[in-house]
């Protein structure tokens, strides 16, 4: 008869500092001992930043995967049927990016065409902002949803965005405190993160779209097809095939960041109208999810031109106890940065803007703090845009003005004015590629 190891958190700690590797009972009995609450917070934050300095191999992540997935129950969606035809299943994450929308719009768009989206989401995180966040600026607007009632709505409605609730608590526990203890920007860590919650959500299968470039954790393509492929291997050992797009996020998505702004922007792209890139990304991520879900004999983009896309994402906030009809926040007060010269617009820094709009009050700096539904930047020019003195070029937008001085020196060389004989630089292009 075998002995049960004894674990403490100290030694643990320890190990990893030192450069060790977690065994799988180590693992086990850590992620089971934090989520009941029977390792302090300062020992878990300590052992994130050892993991964040130190890593974790494959085997570590696999185990601190499937532990956070045992953590609380899985659901399933096989069974789910819609006029006597069975519901394929398939949902989309984003590892972050700023003024990244794409999840209102996409989640419609997919339902439109016949497939089911059980989105399981989260809030803010680091200078990101949360789908949560956004879609509660909407009045009334619910994301708590019992099991029994997500399944109804996705027969009815094809489409939920909901808090991750019973789904692995571990991870939103870990997540909260990632987000105050500089360890949001771990591969391993991320990895885990976001299987975690995706494998207990259910779908049948799911795209990745994995941010590079400044304001993305991952930095360089390279980093993030690690993570694409660390990512489509957790997928694939839990029999849910995954896909992962590189997307382009040196600079910011469309033209807002921040919580009813982005709000605002999804319902012009559901609208048929929106930024070219938001409205480029959300149908090409569509494309790929109705591939995996074998629907790849209907059009996307059609869904935002026929109305259908707009359909099927009221009727979601509906069921969803969210009203439309009442107007999103809006921050009491605003202050617009202007053009000091003529010229072009140059390149817009993604990580200013997301951290402009953290500082306007669009993030949070601990677990539980409210954000500010109306904060955030719009951007009045895009790169490559005509620029005339005097123009306006962003507006901040806050309830507490005394955040102004510290947004403003944040967005400080995030951009420039080119001179009209510069020759400008060629635009990136938005889709990377795909990985592994």
């Amino acid at each position: 008869m075998g002995v049960t190891p004894v674990f403490d958190a100290p030694t643990l700690i320890a190990t990893k500092r030192d450069g060790h590797r977690l065994t799988d009972d180590a693992i086990d009995w850590l992620i089971d001992s934090y989520t009941r609450g029977q390792i302090a917070q300062e020992q878990m934050s300590a052992l994130l930043m050892a993991i964040f300095l130190r890593g974790m191999d494959a085997r570590e992540t696999a185990r601190w995967t499937a532990a956070m997935i045992a953590s609380g129950e899985r659901l399933d969606f096989a069974d789910l049927r819609r006029n006597g035809r069975r519901l394929p299943t398939v949902d989309k994450h984003s590892t972050g990016g700023v003024g990244d929308k794409i999840t209102l719009p996409l989640v419609a768009v997919v339902a439109a065409c016949g497939a089911a989206v059980p989105q399981a989401s989260g809030r803010g995180l680091g200078h990101t902002g949360g789908t949560l966040d956004k879609l509660e600026s909407i009045a009334g607007f619910d994301p708590t949803l019992s099991t029994s009632r997500l399944r109804a709505q996705l027969v009815e409605v094809g489409a939920a965005i909901f808090a991750a609730g019973a789904l692995a608590p571990a991870d939103a526990k870990l997540y909260a405190l990632r987000d105050i203890t500089a360890t949001v920007e771990s591969l391993p860590l991320i990895a885990s993160s976001v299987m975690s919650k995706k494998l207990a959500e259910g779908a049948a299968a799911l795209v990745l779209d994995v941010k590079v470039g400044s304001g993305a954790f991952m930095k360089t393509a390279d980093q993030a097809r690690e993570l694409a492929g660390l990512m489509v291997e957790l997928g694939a050992a839990h029999g849910v095939p995954t896909r992962a797009l590189l997307t382009d996020m040196n600079g910011p998505l469309g033209a807002t960041a921040g919580n009813a702004l982005e709000v605002a922007e999804a319902l012009e792209v559901l609208a048929g109208g929106g930024p070219d890139d938001v409205v480029a990304l959300t149908v090409t991520l569509a494309t790929e999810m109705l591939a995996l879900a074998g629907l790849d004999d209907v059009d996307p983009a059609a869904t935002l031109s026929d109305g259908t896309a707009m359909d099927a994402f009221a009727a979601m906030v509906a069921a969803q106890g969210g009203d439309l009809r009442v107007p999103l926040p809006v921050a009491a007060c605003s202050e617009t940065i202007t053009a000091s010269r003529g010229g072009t617009m140059g390149e817009i820094d993604a990580m200013a803007v997301g951290m402009a709009a953290w500082r306007l009050g669009a993030g949070r700096s601990r677990p539980g703090e409210r954000v500010q539904a109306g904060a955030g930047v719009r951007m009045h020019r895009r790169p490559g845009d005509p620029v005339s003195a005097g123009e306006p070029l962003f507006t901040l937008y806050t309830d507490t003005p005394e955040r102004f001085g510290p947004a403003r020196a944040e967005l400080d060389g995030g951009y420039r004015v080119c001179d009209v004989t510069e020759t400008p630089a060629a635009p990136r292009p938005l889709i990377i590629g795909a990985a592994p």
